[in-house]
């Protein structure tokens, strides 16, 4: 049976376009899917207000929904907060900001975060994924059924995405990629960069997406308010990405690829044992 997920990102609410929302909400309403995605960004200064804002909107949103924090989901002035609880807003009012599954039919995803409250660096904006958490999405990911579309979200870009309006510079990305291009993940889903994007991660078969959705905020970088709509029918992804122009939805951009086929993912792991994966830290 085909498979659509709707991706949404970087809602910022404290900073949301409210009429972008609204119809990016009524589109999800309307249409039916098998999963809505919230690839991090929720709030933009993690604050209480703003994540219940947030709490009453997904009252409202159709689910099933598989969410994940980014950057923003962090108390952007309390520094107690960011070094002892930075994510314990995040999840009192909106849920666990550890990773997350979601399974049904032939779709199989998982979550994770990639955001932190603070790192040895001066921008704490940017990513970073631990080895233990991409090793145990891997697993858990190469474990789906053989017929399985395999999916992973996270906040930050895993590599520098070609033409993007920012950087996501995520601690051990490049390692994760390459995990999960291992493990056979199809799509990678993720925000942070406000603009849509496509692009196949240059290891392996060459079959493992990165997506990135716009954002549903008034903090544009070059591409209107809007959300990813992304259709799996066999071996074909489609993915639309969606914008909002001030008066109604329209699509945006298009992109479609061939994944590899079902029976892959163990022909993949085995082009990469862990001793061949890049030993970025």
């Amino acid at each position: 049976m085909p498979a659509r997920v709707l991706q949404f990102s970087d809602i910022h609410f404290g900073c949301e376009d409210a009429l972008a929302l609204r119809a990016a909400t009524d589109f999800a309403q309307a249409t039916p899917f098998d999963l809505l995605v919230l690839s991090g960004d929720i709030t933009q200064f993690g604050h209480e207000n703003e994540f219940e804002a947030a709490a009453s909107w997904l009252k409202t949103a159709p689910g099933p929904i598989l969410s994940t924090p980014g950057n923003h989901d962090t108390p952007w002035a309390g520094l107690w907060e960011r070094f002892t609880d930075p994510f314990g807003l995040y999840a009192r009012i909106i849920g666990t900001p550890a990773e997350a599954s979601f399974e049904r039919g032939a779709l199989k995803v998982e979550a994770l975060n990639s955001a932190r409250g603070w790192q040895l660096r001066l921008n704490w904006s940017k990513g970073e994924i631990s080895r233990r958490q991409a090793s145990s999405a891997s697993k858990r990911l190469a474990d789906a059924t053989p017929s399985a579309t395999r999916l992973l979200v996270c906040h930050h870009p895993l590599v520098e995405v070609v033409g993007g309006p920012m950087t996501g510079r995520v601690r051990g990305g490049r390692w994760a990629a390459e995990r999960f291009v291992a493990a056979g993940v199809d799509i990678i889903l993720t925000g942070h960069l406000h603009a849509p994007f496509f692009q196949a991660l240059p290891f392996g078969d060459g079959r493992t997406y990165a997506v990135g959705a716009g954002t549903l905020s008034r903090r544009e970088r070059g591409a209107p308010p809007g959300f990813n709509v992304i259709e799996i029918d066999g071996d074909q992804l489609t993915v639309k990405a969606m914008a909002w122009n001030g008066r109604s939805l329209e699509v945006w951009r298009t992109w479609a690829a061939q994944l590899r086929p079902r029976s892959a993912p163990s022909a993949v792991a085995s082009a990469h044992s862990p001793q061949e994966i890049g030993a970025e830290r």
